[in-house]
């Protein structure tokens, strides 16, 4: 009995289905519109307009991450241009207050390396607040950055760079918009 109600429903399920290349009697008769087109705009293929989707490269290999994780305390590591790419911001987050004492240390020259371009961009340093970069005791859960000066915006979107500060190295970050 159970053999009988597959059988049915497999061929039930045949006669619903569309007509393939091997049965042109079964073919769908054309609409005017189709009929009417070229042979040449049947071949072109068409495009959809899908939604526009960013290219965001990979920040770093997950062994990298796991690296500044449990050796510096820290976690999302990012580089961006800002001031329409006047400076290159350089942030992370604290994970461990201890290990990432070296991010803050304010004797440490942070310097942000373009291997690339071949610079070595500074914290600049302004007359009435300083050095732009955070450097109060780290932390757990709080996000801190520094601002590196790229006059003549030689950094640009896309390039690998690296940041160094004190002992901590920074190595292939991807700089975003």
């Amino acid at each position: 009995m159970a053999a009988a109600g597959l059988f049915a429903s497999l061929t039930l399920a045949q006669s619903n289905a569309q007509p393939t290349d091997a049965n042109p009697q079964a073919a769908p008769a054309k609409t005017p519109a189709a009929a009417a087109k070229p042979a040449s705009a049947k071949s072109a293929p068409v495009k959809s307009a899908g939604p526009a989707t960013r290219y965001l490269p990979n920040r770093f290999a997950g062994r990298a991450g796991m690296y500044y994780k449990t050796v510096w305390g820290v976690d999302s590591l990012t580089v961006k241009l800002t001031e329409s790419g006047q400076i290159v911001r350089f942030a992370w987050r604290v994970l461990d207050p201890e290990r990432a004492k070296p991010l803050s240390n304010k004797e440490a020259a942070p310097s942000l390396i373009d291997p690339q371009a071949g610079v070595s961009l500074v914290v600049p340093t302004l007359e009435n607040i300083g050095m732009m970069r955070q450097a109060s005791a780290p932390e757990v859960g709080k996000s801190y950055w520094m601002a590196f000066s790229n006059k003549g915006r030689i950094v640009k979107k896309g390039d690998r760079v690296n940041v160094v500060i004190g002992q901590f190295r920074a190595e292939g970050l991807a700089v975003d918009e």
